[in-house]
């Protein structure tokens, strides 16, 4: 197989080109820089079946010509974060809403599959706990800006199906929940690299609220393997799909963990959301996948738990900060 990701030097998706590279697919990545990182793929450049272009997905002739020549398309370039998201509602909404307009109108005329990546932010301030992928979806409202991220990913959602319906074109949708792992940065409001990357420092943890918010977060290998299977699978065409974990945690808990787990003497300071996004923010204060349609169709499981996936994080923080130190020191010597 070969596979096109898009925003494939991102976080996630540098995760997809090393899991498809070691089941034999050929992986062509198209990525701007944005957000992702020549650094999450530099370590693929030396296989021969990796190929990666520097560009924009809104480059309709490049797009145009990589999706005929691949064989599916992993659609995850995206805005990212939470910071990005408040401050940028016009680059998330263009970025989301015409990029994935653009690959839905490449596939098709070729008829190559497409699984978009879309978010467990769509469920919005539902309170229907677990969230199912055929419930209502309740989106705040546009006043506050934080919504037009998951806005936005509905209507992908919307373009996705319909373009499945009309134009029989193989999609699949998977919905995310918070997804860690290696190489994420809390430069956009990721929480646990954030957490980890202060408690390391022995600096303050930040909370953005007053904690009780939940969230279940799932190792980024889970996610990965669960798109490949998705994507091979036809009888996953046409269908929504939760990709998380279901073991729940409020954001209180989590530094709890962090700082165990990191030895840290961090303190923790509760910062109001109006400090941090302005006033017109809102935040969602459960986010948990019902994940009985995806474990019924390729047997998913989540591999780590929170615990687990907390080390595995603090391990890679900590090596990359390691390596940081002696660059520094050899410069200053030299």
């Amino acid at each position: 197989m070969h596979a096109l990701i898009t925003g494939g030097a991102g976080f996630i998706g540098s995760h997809l080109c090393e899991k498809l590279l070691s089941e034999g697919s050929e992986v062509t990545v198209i990525d701007d820089l944005s957000t992702g990182s020549n650094s999450n793929i530099n370590h693929l450049k030396r296989d021969r079946h990796f190929r990666y272009v520097v560009d924009s997905v809104m480059d309709r002739a490049v797009l145009a010509e990589l999706v005929d020549d691949c064989d599916i398309v992993f659609h995850l370039a995206a805005a990212v974060g939470v910071q990005l998201i408040v401050h940028s509602p016009v680059r998330t909404m263009h970025t989301n809403i015409r990029g994935t307009e653009l690959v839905l109108e490449a596939a098709a005329k070729k008829r190559k599959k497409v699984v978009i990546t879309s978010t467990s932010e769509v469920y919005g301030k539902s309170t229907r706990i677990p969230f199912r992928e055929d419930d209502d979806l309740l989106i705040g409202p546009p006043v506050y800006g934080r919504w037009s991220y998951a806005c936005s990913k509905a209507i992908d959602e919307f373009l996705a199906l319909s373009y499945y319906r009309e134009r029989a074109l193989p999609v699949v949708i998977v919905r995310l929940f918070n997804t860690v792992g290696p190489r994420q940065i809390g430069t956009y409001g990721m929480v646990l690299p954030r957490f980890v990357s202060a408690a390391m420092a022995e600096n303050p943890i930040e909370i953005y609220g007053d904690g009780t918010q939940s969230r279940c977060f799932v190792w980024v290998g889970d996610v990965v393997a669960a798109l490949v299977k998705l994507g091979n699978s036809d009888r996953a065409n046409g269908k929504v799909f939760n990709i998380g974990s279901d073991e729940e945690v409020t954001i209180n808990e989590l530094s709890d963990i962090v700082r165990d787990v990191t030895h840290s003497r961090s303190t923790v300071v509760h910062r109001s959301y109006k400090d941090v996004f302005g006033e017109e923010f809102e935040d969602m204060a459960r986010r948990v996948p019902d994940l009985t349609r995806i474990r019924e169709l390729i047997g998913y499981a989540p591999s780590k738990n929170l615990r687990e996936i907390v080390e595995a994080v603090a391990e890679h923080l900590g090596g990359a900060r390691t390596h940081e130190i002696k660059i520094a020191k050899a410069m200053s010597a030299g």
